[in-house]
């Protein structure tokens, strides 16, 4: 976090901007916030008014006016009780329910929007993370502008309701003939002035100056070790095993009573812990000592002019009251302004997230919708490097393949089958070199017309905690028949069949606690379903057996035809016997195809096809060569 203060006017641009932001995405919340925080100052004020006069009348032997003094006070009581308990249900409601939810969706629709290499950008994730761990320490960035709002209108109707009530206490003069009519004097009326801002500066540059220690404190650090050691670490149900494993429960535990006790922890022996028993708390000290040295000096006013004449001892409670609200009332204006001021510096993250621009070109024509779905690839001499790296992660590839074939992509790790599929699928642009779609240039094509030709089983997949017939529709509203279709051609038939809601059955017990755990063979196969419910013309397949077992690879290979149908299958794999029903193999090696060809061409040929499908043979027994005949390996 950079430390220098923005200006004065970027502060509040910065302020500004965040409102506007929060106005557009929840205006609700902010009318909410309003609504408790105007109640919340407003409400001593109402029965602070009828006590005085309560009192005043029973001082002064009035009875006839006490009863209706004390109705309302009773009345009023209970009337802002009730009104204070009503809108602090619906701001709780609208926090827990909105606020957060607003927050998050906020940055989550730009994370969504964004293309997909910023996102695989590891500077987006550090920034994102720095704005996620902003928020974990001590509810900076975004977030603050919902309290920053209420804690305005809160001082704004506390001084508001404050001037309302003590105005009088400086209007209403010491009778003639009082010893006390000095008090009348202007010299004395601005002397209370003059106290009164004394005391409002003072305190609220004491008690802003020990909030800075807070607010300048980077605790990010700290927070990021405890929710590691006592969220993530200690609670996934992924790493329990491992936990229980190797014992690590204990070391884990000493791993987090050490963060804990870290420099940059929230620790008694933290830098901020001794700031709190050293200058912190001292400020905070002298700041309380300030605020209750002008109540002090309020009562003596009060009390000398209500002995002086000018208006009963109920009134007294009144002017107190008020002038103390009216005091508070400026010291949180003035902490307003600092967290204001503090909160702008890590607003520059957020909005540096929020502002990455998209700088992939969008076109602007539709896929053609052929009918006999012949579509043509072709990558011609494409070249591309990773941003931020000098490295090239392909290097002239040259290829072309028509909707109908078997293309298979081989490889060892590292050398740009991955990176082959990012750049097919448009989730990054060439650095060099053009990839066709039927002869024009793929950046051409609208963006989400050209993703829909594909259907892509990732090697890291993932599936939702959600109905079994939703992740494979990837929607809520779905063709209940087609997916169970998709899910039988893709393996998964008896298993549906076992299950006890069938496609409603939830994967998963995040949401439901008779939700089902699904292996990992199970999934690549629900997976796979995703891919053919799409009916894509491109299903892009990485890896797509490598979870199945012997049997269960096997069947998929045998069906593979029928599975795919016409439509143009790209597979990338590690297993080479598993390539043998492919029209063409492209073998990638250093980001370049070294090799083309079909498999029985390439294995005769010497090469790094050969060398790799050797490597794999020698360790099969002598069954080995008759089970990759039959296409097993």
């Amino acid at each position: 976090m950079n430390k220098n203060r923005l200006s004065l006017r970027e502060a509040v641009a910065y302020t500004r901007r965040g409102f506007a932001i929060w106005c557009k995405a929840a205006p609700e919340v902010l009318v909410s916030a309003a609504a408790v925080r105007a109640v919340n100052a407003l409400a001593p004020y109402l029965p602070l008014w009828f006590t005085a006069r309560l009192v005043n009348a029973i001082a002064g032997g009035e009875p006839g006016a006490a009863w209706p003094m004390l109705a309302g006070l009773l009345i009023s009581t209970a009337v802002m009780g009730a009104v204070r308990a009503a809108a602090s249900a619906w701001d709780g409601t609208m926090m827990d329910g909105r606020l957060y939810t607003v927050w998050n969706r906020i940055h989550f629709e730009k994370l969504l929007s964004m293309d997909f290499c910023d996102v695989d950008n590891p500077k987006t994730q550090a920034l994102l993370t720095q704005i996620l761990q902003n928020n974990n320490w001590s509810g900076w960035g975004l977030i603050n502008i919902y309290g920053l709002f209420a804690d305005l209108v809160e001082a704004v109707m506390r001084i508001a309701g404050a001037v309302a009530l003590s105005v009088s206490l400086f209007t209403l003069p010491v009778p003639p003939g009082s010893p006390l009519v000095w008090l009348n004097s202007p010299l004395c009326l601005g002397g209370m002035g003059l106290a009164l801002v004394i005391s409002v500066a003072l305190s609220g540059a004491l008690f802003n100056r020990a909030r800075r220690y807070w607010s300048e404190y980077d605790g990010t650090q700290g927070n990021r070790g405890f929710s590691y050691f006592y969220f993530i670490a200690m609670r996934e149900r992924e790493r329990a095993a491992d936990i229980r494993t190797y014992a690590q429960d204990k070391f884990l535990e000493d791993a987090g009573r050490q963060d804990m006790g870290s420099e940059t922890s929230f620790g008694p022996g933290s830098t901020i812990g001794r700031q709190a028993r050293g200058p912190m708390g001292a400020l905070c000290a002298a700041a309380g000592a300030v605020s209750q040295g002008f109540v002090g000096a309020i009562y003596l006013f009060a009390g000398l002019k209500a002995l002086g004449g000018a208006f009963g001892v109920g009134s007294v409670a009144q002017y107190v009251g008020a002038l103390a609200g009216l005091a508070q009332g400026f010291t949180d204006l003035l902490a307003v302004w600092s967290v204001l001021r503090s909160n702008a510096e890590y607003l520059k993250p957020v909005y540096e997230f929020l502002d990455t621009p998209n700088k992939m070109y969008q076109g602007s024509l539709t896929t053609e919708k052929r009918n006999d779905r012949r579509y043509e690839i072709e990558f011609r001499d494409v070249s591309f490097q990773y941003p931020g790296t000098g490295t090239w992660a392909l290097r002239h590839v040259n290829m072309k393949f028509d909707v109908g074939e078997r293309l298979a992509v081989v490889g060892e790790n590292g050398s740009g089958k991955t990176t082959f599929i990012k750049l097919l699928c448009r989730l990054y642009d060439p650095t060099e070199g053009e990839i066709l779609l039927n002869g024009i240039d793929i950046r051409k094509y609208r963006y989400d017309n050209y993703l829909a030709l594909f259907s892509v089983v990732f090697q890291d997949f993932k599936l939702l905690s959600q109905p079994l017939g939703q992740n494979v529709a990837a929607a809520e509203d779905y063709d209940r028949t087609r997916a169970e279709e998709c899910l039988r051609k893709a393996g998964f038939g008896q298993r549906l069949a076992e299950l006890p809601k069938g496609l409603d059955t939830c994967l998963y017990r995040e949401f439901e606690d008779d939700g089902v755990e699904v292996s990992g063979g199970e999934a690549q196969k629900i997976a796979l379903a995703r891919v053919l419910y799409q009916d894509a013309p491109f299903i892009v397949l990485d890896e797509p057996t490598a979870a199945l077992d012997p049997e269960a690879e096997a069947e998929v290979y045998t069906k593979f035809n029928d599975i795919v149908e016409d439509k143009t299958a790209i597979y990338i794999s590690h297993r080479l016997s598993s390539c043998r029903f492919c029209d063409e193999i492209a073998v990638f090696d250093h980001g370049q195809v070294v090799q083309q060809g079909n498999h029985d061409a390439l294995v005769e040929a010497e090469g790094k096809y050969q060398a790799l499908w050797e490597a794999q043979a020698q360790y099969y027994a002598k069954k080995g060569s008759e089970e990759l005949e039959d296409g097993i390996l």
